[in-house]
């Protein structure tokens, strides 16, 4: 009997088994797939084709009306990094970043503890932290523009009535303080936030630690550091990832009260890639601002959270 005489019904045999297991792999994941299949269609139509489009508007010449897209390469990407306002707005973004990435954790962290720790009237608490949260950003705006308004607004009120009419100014229009005015509003209207999350994560804590280090003569404060946030820890960078990339993204607030004024003193990357993408009708250029956003937003949490991994050790 030859070689080929054997091999024949061995792959005979194979072929009604291969076309079993597709019929089973089939019955058994099909559906899924397809209910899978319209969020992953909008997935891809909304983000990925979104996301391709910019990339290649960045290399166009576009005003955003004319039905021609004249191809430049990179000569958006090379305008970009000579452009003075550019780089004032990234200033202002990592300013923004500086103050506005752990203050609303660290906040949200000690509100948070403090509740746990069995304080009175913890709903009434949680409730008032978490309002603002709720509240949408235009809301947010008109209460802290009517509260630094030069005139009437509380915090001048409050000075003057203290003798402080030196330091009370138009808080807004202030080229020096605009930018941390917006940092204070926007920090009130996230810590909240922080706060909930934090607080969630607090009943997960492992209190047979707690005790065993109260036992070992652990003072509350050491304590806290040296147990409460270790098991902290997934939730803290999580947090502090998202509001990292939320210190690069940052419109809404600026854009309501400010509009990045007065003179530019609080223009970061988003409200300018808006003036030049919608107000300019440089949409090429608006769009190579928008890939230099993103891609300093991935960079940045990959390199944190990255960091925290491999330098945290693992809780056992």
């Amino acid at each position: 009997m030859t070689t080929s005489s054997v091999t024949l019904p061995t792959q005979a045999r194979r072929r009604p088994q291969s076309r079993r297991s597709l019929r089973q792999w089939l019955r058994k994941y099909l559906p899924s797939y397809l209910f899978i299949l319209p969020a992953l269609g909008l997935y891809a139509i909304l983000v990925v084709y979104s996301f391709l489009s910019t990339i290649y508007f960045s290399m166009t010449d576009w005003d955003g009306a004319q039905p021609v897209k004249r191809f430049i390469g990179l000569e958006n990407y090379q305008h970009l990094f000579q452009d003075q306002l550019m780089w004032l707005s990234l200033t202002h973004n990592l300013i923004w970043i500086a103050v506005g990435t752990l203050t609303p954790v660290v906040i949200g962290l000690v509100l948070a503890t403090l509740v746990w720790s069995g304080v009175r009237g913890r709903i009434v608490f949680r409730t008032i932290f978490f309002m603002p949260v709720v509240l949408s950003t235009v809301v947010v705006g008109m209460i802290w523009a009517w509260i630094y308004h030069p005139m009437f607004g509380p915090i001048n009120l409050i000075l003057r009535a203290v003798g402080l009419e030196s330091v009370a100014r138009g808080w807004l229009g202030d080229l020096t303080w605009a930018l941390y005015a917006l940092l204070l509003a926007a920090l009130w209207a996230y810590f909240g936030f922080c706060f909930v999350i934090l607080l969630a994560a607090l009943q997960n804590v492992d209190m047979e630690l707690h005790d065993a280090a109260k036992i070992d003569g652990a003072n509350a404060w050491r304590r806290f550091i040296n147990v409460t946030v270790p098991q902290l820890r997934p939730v803290l960078t999580m947090l502090l990832a998202y509001t990292l990339v939320g210190g690069f993204n940052v419109f809404d607030i600026v854009y309501i009260m400010t509009k990045g004024g007065p003179a530019n003193a609080t223009e970061v990357l988003s409200t300018y890639t808006y003036t030049m993408a919608f107000k300019q009708n440089q949409v090429g250029y608006g769009a190579a601002l928008t890939m230099i956003i993103t891609v300093l937003s991935l960079a940045a949490s990959f390199l944190f959270i990255t960091f925290r991994e491999r330098n945290e050790p693992e809780i056992q």
